[in-house]
């Protein structure tokens, strides 16, 4: 992945929304609009300008996704491991 497309602000890149679609991958963790909480990408539709992601950390007992536009994501981070993040 090309960071030069993304503002580096401590461990979260905020990600120029025209370059959304070419910086997200799957297993990327974002945050999107609307919410605290670190989503997952688990699929992307680069055509329609959708992903699909989950909660992050994924609990084996809760398996939601759902599916969101690219304009809904504002941050891509870093995936952690912290229960704390909730």
């Amino acid at each position: 992945m090309g960071f030069s497309k993304l503002i580096e602000s401590k461990t979260n890149y905020k990600i120029i929304p025209d370059k959304i679609s070419k910086n997200l991958y799957k297993g990327a963790c974002v945050k999107i609009k609307n919410s605290q909480k670190t989503f997952q990408v688990i699929g992307i539709n680069p055509k329609s300008k959708v992903c699909w992601i989950r909660e992050w950390p994924f609990h084996l007992k809760v398996n939601k996704t759902f599916s969101l536009g690219f304009n809904q994501i504002t941050l891509l981070t870093l995936c952690s491991t912290s229960s704390s993040e909730k």
